[in-house]
């Protein structure tokens, strides 16, 4: 490095491409998750068994599938906290049909339009009234909770058509269930989305500035609508795997998922602040997460440490970037 008074330090060379990949956030995250699988099969003798690994991917798939739009939601300045209570209310709308009678078809089309309904709900209070997201989600949070609890009160819904099982228990082929290629398939799906279609790009740009990004001929509330249906959409989607899984459905259902959801994307590098992010960080972070979670399991770790560890991980994820960034800035001076 070579510097005079008033000049920019220039450094003598470029990075290469491997120092370029190996500071990236995704291979930090690529590191830990190896690390945690080590660290899990040295722990317990079980872990390492392909049917136990299968199940253990049945602690992030469902979260997954809502953490993808809910990264194109936060890249874009947008947050969304009421994704768990609209899988309860959507789990509820289900229960409600089954015991009128309604088969698989019209129980997953049920769930699916019951999730839409809540991120339309959602999308225009922000777009439409320009009320701050946090605020409209934190409400509508309680609101369809509170719906699932009045329809309900301490009773659960039960006796799904069997056919119904398979969404939530059915494999596709050997150890690989549904849940996990479907997660595969829309990992692949929103990576396109937001890495490779003018789609994606505008999020980026609605992101880093809203303003500009009106002026350059962007529909920010438009962008915006669709990305909180994108995220009540797979909130339905998520609602029919995991009601599927349980084979029931109570109040309760799902209650503190979202604070996984947003862990799980901003672990993933996706800056809270908005304007960047990645669909394979949020990919590697469901894993971390997933390895995490079946651990504990393992080693019979309460839930409640698990909680705690979410949170943890949370403010530390926030936090860290910027101490660092303080700590690069006085060396600096």
């Amino acid at each position: 490095m070579t510097a005079t008074a008033g000049h920019r330090r220039i450094p003598d060379r470029l990075n290469s491409p491997l120092q370029r990949i190996a500071g990236r956030w995704e291979s930090l995250l690529l590191g830990l998750a190896l690390a945690i699988f080590v660290a899990n099969s040295l722990a317990s003798p079980y872990f390492l068994d392909a049917w136990n690994l299968s199940d253990a991917t049945f602690n992030f798939t469902e979260k997954a599938m809502i953490a993808f739009p809910m990264a194109l939601l936060i890249i874009s300045g947008e947050i969304d906290l009421s994704v768990a209570s609209i899988i309860a209310l959507a789990s509820t709308a289900m229960g409600a049909a089954v015991q009128f009678g309604a088969g698989t078809t019209e129980i997953v089309l049920i769930g699916l339009f019951v999730g839409l309904l809540c991120g339309a709900f959602n999308g225009l209070l922000v777009t439409r009234l320009g009320l701050p997201s946090i605020v409209v989600t934190i409400g509508t949070l309680s609101l369809f909770r509170g719906i699932a609890y009045i329809v309900l009160g301490d009773k659960a819904y039960t006796g799904y058509p069997a056919a119904f099982a398979w969404f939530g228990q059915g494999y596709v082929w050997w150890v690989f269930s549904f849940e996990l290629v479907l997660f595969a398939l829309l990992a692949l799906a929103y990576g396109v989305l937001l890495h490779g279609t003018n789609f994606g790009r505008a999020v980026y740009a609605i992101g880093n500035n809203p303003t500009a990004a009106l002026f350059s001929g962007i529909r920010v509330a438009r962008v915006k609508f669709i990305l909180f249906l994108m995220t009540g959409l797979m909130s339905g989607v998520a609602a029919v795997c995991l009601t599927s899984r349980l084979g029931s459905t109570r109040p309760s259902i799902a209650v503190g998922w979202e604070l996984e959801i947003v862990t799980m994307v901003v672990l993933g590098g996706v800056s809270i602040l908005g304007g960047s992010g990645s669909i394979p960080g949020v990919v590697i972070a469901a894993f971390v997460m997933g390895l995490v979670t079946f651990g504990f399991g393992l080693l019979n770790v309460p839930g409640i440490v698990m909680s705690i560890f979410v949170g943890l991980m949370l403010i530390g994820v926030i936090a860290l970037p910027r101490l660092w960034a303080r700590l690069a800035a006085r060396r600096r001076a």
